[in-house]
């Protein structure tokens, strides 16, 4: 018994440093995403809080990033903490069995656990934390003691800082198990956790809560279409496993296993799949927000397979042919293979690089301006390891962490080369670049006009019904949040000024239209505001609407300077 122990222990630990090396090898080699390069930044402004995510995330990478200055700096911590998290499942798992071929063969098979086991997202922390609550909550379950209950707070905070995702990882263990709530260490986790993410909270405060806005109010359902709930149960079967998720679904569904963490695993497990599967029926959901129940699954499954006499022939040709599938995409994402490397899918991880040098090359190191969203400004900061890149964030995209950094306030009347992927601005355009990233059109202005972070809002509070195609007049408080005066009249002005306004409705924001009002002589000081009265018509037919304003600036597209503003429109 003792020499089959350790030759499992040994075969695991081999597949362990496998996993990590073929992890750092791909963290090292392909191309950021996106969203990776966008975290960087987070790292370099470091804060208890940004705009779409608590600052875990931030801390990895920046730790990562002061050890190697490169990509796989970049990944490092989320490589590390991600086969910590395998061995902690293996710790879990021991208890009950010790099937460390069925342990590789289940792992290995889980697309998802590959993908976070070198991306540096805010998931790849709430991974970590997860499995790591989950392995201290199977001791505290057996012994109340307050070690563990000091643990869990530690973990918990973890969690919430890595992703709000984290805190239905809470609910549903506390749903499994109400004999918690008579244990006094229960409220001391409670305590110390709430404690702990005061700083936070405290950030959300001082920045009026971004993040409760966006996440809640701001993001724009679109009417239910039958595709959400289509589309997120199959990425589910896909992301548990190309060929196999199906039987891990089954499988983890037929244990009949109980005991008080079994129990806590199978409420996590059905809990999480069921809350997302009912968001569907407000809007669109990605696939790897299910990530936190992907360990139960993979616990659940392991369990119920490992209760069988012997695994069938089937499962491990499945399983190999599978993990094959998965590896191959892996080495895609790497190698760049014609015909594949400019799908959809994949194009993000191909040809970042020469383009941001191409950009900086163009603009002789120069400040940059680019539109488009958050990501190509991000990618083009880090691959020239610097700040000068600014996303000028339109109306029709959404806000993001570029609306509260201090890099606007460094460019406005500033000399800045303006580059966009599109037509707008076309009178405007000066050169025409060919790039490893398609076609970009790029403008010099040497005074670039600016006001992203201007805010304007109703004096009053719009209430009752609106009649459909008619005008309305509005007194409207424009706030100036800059340490500089700011005009919005022309007279003098290169690049015109307009203040205009649009309404979304179910998810479609209509074209925008001028505010009629009289700001051609109106200045606002530093940290002041004025109020104008304007007059905006309705929309023509009957619904729900949000009115948005916004401040256009020649030669960019308007960026959107109020909240959505609920408007109720009547024939």
């Amino acid at each position: 018994m003792l020499k089959q122990h350790t030759s499992s222990s040994k075969i695991f630990f081999i597949f362990l440093i496998s996993w990590t090396i073929l992890n750092g090898i791909q963290a090292g080699f392909m191309e950021l995403h996106p969203d990776e390069a966008y975290y960087w930044l987070y790292s370099r402004f470091l804060d208890w809080g940004y705009f779409d995510h608590p600052p875990m995330v931030a801390f990895f990478i920046k730790a990562g990033d002061m050890l190697f200055s490169s990509k796989f700096g970049l990944r490092l911590v989320s490589i590390i903490t991600h086969s910590v998290s395998i061995f902690l499942l293996w710790e879990i798992l021991k208890k009950y069995s010790q099937n460390v071929k069925l342990f590789i063969l289940l792992f290995s098979s889980i697309l998802i656990f590959h993908v976070y086991g070198f991306i540096a997202t805010p998931d790849s922390p709430l991974l970590f934390f997860s499995v790591l609550f989950f392995y201290v909550y199977q001791r505290y379950a057996e012994q109340d003691k307050v070690k563990w209950a000091f643990l869990l707070a530690l973990i918990i905070a973890g969690m919430l800082y890595s992703k709000y995702h984290g805190v239905l990882i809470l609910f549903f263990t506390i749903l499994s198990n109400f004999k918690l709530l008579k244990r006094p260490s229960f409220w001391l986790i409670v305590v110390l956790s709430c404690l702990l993410f005061v700083p936070h909270i405290y950030w959300q405060i001082e920045n009026g809560f971004p993040s409760v806005y966006y996440h809640l109010f701001d993001r724009s359902a679109k009417p239910y279409e039958w595709n959400f709930t289509a589309d997120y149960l199959l990425a589910q079967l896909l992301i548990a496993g190309p060929l196999l998720g199906w039987y891990l679904y089954a499988s983890a569904i037929r244990l009949k296993l109980s005991d008080p963490f079994i129990r806590a695993i199978r409420f996590n497990f059905y809990g999480i799949f069921f809350f997302f599967l009912l968001s569907t029926f407000k809007g669109s959901v990605e696939a790897h927000w299910t990530l936190l129940a992907f360990p139960p699954l993979f616990i659940l499954s392991y369990l119920y397979l490992s209760q069988k006499t012997e695994i069938p022939r089937w499962f491990i040709r499945l399983s190999v042919a599978n993990i094959s599938l998965i590896l191959l995409v892996r080495l895609i994402l790497i190698v760049p293979i014609p015909g594949i490397k400019d799908l959809e899918p994949v194009a993000y991880y191909y040809g970042s690089e020469n383009w941001a040098k191409q950009i900086k090359a163009q603009a002789d190191n120069q400040p940059v301006v680019l539109t488009g969203g958050f990501q190509e400004a991000s990618l083009y900061d880090f691959y020239n390891r610097t700040t000068r890149g600014f996303a000028y964030d339109s109306r029709y995209y959404r806000k993001n962490q570029f609306d509260i950094w201090p890099l606007e306030d460094s460019l406005r009347n500033k000399k800045v080369y303006y580059l966009n992927g599109g037509s707008h601005g076309a009178d405007f355009i000066e050169d025409t670049l060919k790039t490893d990233k398609g076609i970009f059109y790029g403008t010099w202005l040497e005074h670039a006009r600016m006001y992203q972070k201007v805010m304007i809002s109703p004096v009053e509070p719009i209430s009752g019904n609106w009649k459909a195609g008619t005008l309305r007049t509005l007194k409207l408080k424009i706030y100036n949040p800059y340490n500089e005066t700011i005009s919005l009249g022309n007279k003098g002005q290169q690049w015109k000024c307009f203040l205009e306004y649009s309404y979304m409705n179910e998810g479609s924001l209509q074209e925008f239209s001028p505010l009629i009002s009289n700001v051609e002589n109106i200045n606002i000081g530093p940290g002041e505001y004025c109020e104008v009265s304007s007059i905006i018509r309705s929309p023509l037919k009957a619904g729900d609407y949000k009115l948005i304003f916004s401040i256009r600036t020649e030669p960019f597209a308007g960026s959107r300077n109020s909240n959505m503003i609920a408007v109720q429109v009547t024939d």
